[in-house]
Formats: C-alpha cells, structure tokens, sequence
C-alpha cells in the first residue's frame, strides 16, 4: 500500500505541475480544445474520447463505491471533471480511512465486510 500512495503522491504532484505550466502558457481554453481535437477525428480526438470514457468510469465506480447517495453522486461529478486530480486525492485519503485494506478502498466499507 505504500508504493501505491507513493504513486498517487507522483502522479497528483506531476499533474498539478503540468497543469500549471500548460494553463500559464495556453489559459483556460480546455473543452474546445478537447472537443476540437475529437471533431477532427485524429489522434489527439481518439486520445481524448478514450479519456473520456476513463473519466466516465471512474465517476461511475465512485458514485457506486458510495451506493449512489447524494455524496456519491455529487462526488462523481467532481471525479468526471477532476480527472486524475480527483481519484488521485480521493484514492490517498481513502486508503488512510481504510487502513490500507485494499478491499474496502475498492468496495467500499459495507460491501467489504459482506
């Protein structure tokens, strides 16, 4: 569980840094860019529909992991937006709430007990 926090710690780190230096450099133009880039149906666009579909996912299982209550919910909008800045912090924090049991940060603490 160790190398695994430590991962999350890098890559929550490297992002925010890259983030920085690309919104510095370009602004805030996000979605038309991302949209742009699929609309052209090339790489960069194929690249970012796969991306999407992580994002999707990932906002799925979180709101799953809470049972679809209304902090699931609301937490898997911020996860379908926040990308790997969100599960990066929320996947540290939770694995601090769960006592590295790797079970109950996949399932949650209620299914991990059944």
């Amino acid at each position: 569980m160790a190398w695994f926090r430590f991962l999350l710690a890098l890559m929550l780190a490297v992002l925010l840094s890259y983030t920085g230096v690309v919104i510095s450099n370009h602004g805030l133009n996000l979605l038309p860019v991302f949209f742009g880039d699929v609309a052209e149906m090339a790489w960069p666009g194929q690249f970012n529909l796969d991306f999407a579909g992580f994002l999707v996912l990932s906002a799925l299982w979180t709101a799953w992991r809470h049972h679809f209550s209304p902090l699931g919910v609301a937490l898997a909008v911020v996860a379908l937006f926040g990308g790997v800045a969100f599960l990066a912090t929320y996947l540290l924090a939770a694995s601090y709430q769960v006592k590295g049991d790797t079970r109950a940060l996949l399932l949650g603490r209620e299914r991990a007990r059944a």
